[in-house]
């Protein structure tokens, strides 16, 4: 699922070019991370948002050129200094209320902010007159961007087609027993996880075992 949101973002929300820019929040993240190997072998620029010191080299590794610590919305003369004062051509923002602004900020006239939250907060609120410099927002739902077998069948061969050759890097750092779902919730939650998190039901926890 988030491969293929992953890649609908890529391909069909903000399909940059190469040597443009992008800004990719929680790009340490499994979705971030999706987005930036992407766009990279598209040959983009990419810009990557992390919340903590200890995730900067997860972003690195998936392709950012230039990596930010951020929590909230504080990013903004940060990257419009990587940009010369330009912005980017696209910002893929999973956050919610306190980021939105901000990434419609730091675009360039008529670019493009990616907004597949809230993970994190509410959901803002636009008037149409309020958004400057004739920029466009996509709000991806995936039951509209997948919406036939024709088209789910055509992006997971591209998707997984790049995976099997080692272009695109799946990466699994914890599983959890489904017994620990509330857990992994409560980590995903807390932003210090980094890439995939999975449930896996032939794992028990430990207070399950007994004698």
């Amino acid at each position: 699922m988030q491969g293929l949101t992953a890649h609908h973002f890529v391909t069909e929300s903000a399909p940059l070019a190469e040597g443009e820019t992008a800004l990719v929040h929680s790009a340490a993240g499994g979705v971030g991370r999706m987005v930036t190997q992407l766009l990279k072998l598209r040959g983009v620029r990419v810009i990557g948002l992390v919340s903590r010191p200890e995730k900067a080299p997860v972003a690195r590794a998936a392709g950012a050129d230039e990596v930010l610590i951020s929590s909230g919305g504080d990013f903004v003369d940060r990257v419009k200094g990587l940009t010369g004062g330009e912005g980017v051509h696209a910002v893929f923002d999973g956050g919610g209320a306190s980021t939105f602004w901000p990434s419609i900020e730091v675009l360039r006239r008529v670019g493009t902010l990616v907004y597949y939250g809230p993970l994190i907060g509410d959901i803002p609120t636009v008037r149409m007159f309020d958004l400057p410099k004739s920029v466009k927002i996509t709000y991806a739902v995936f039951a509209d961007h997948i919406h036939s077998r024709e088209l789910l069948l055509r992006h997971a061969a591209d998707l997984f087609g790049k995976i099997r050759v080692g272009r695109l890097r799946v990466d699994i750092t914890e599983r959890y027993p489904l017994a620990a779902a509330q857990q992994a919730h409560i980590d995903i939650e807390s932003r210090r996880t980094t890439g995939k998190l999975l449930l896996d039901p032939r794992q028990v926890r430990r207070d399950e075992h007994t004698d």
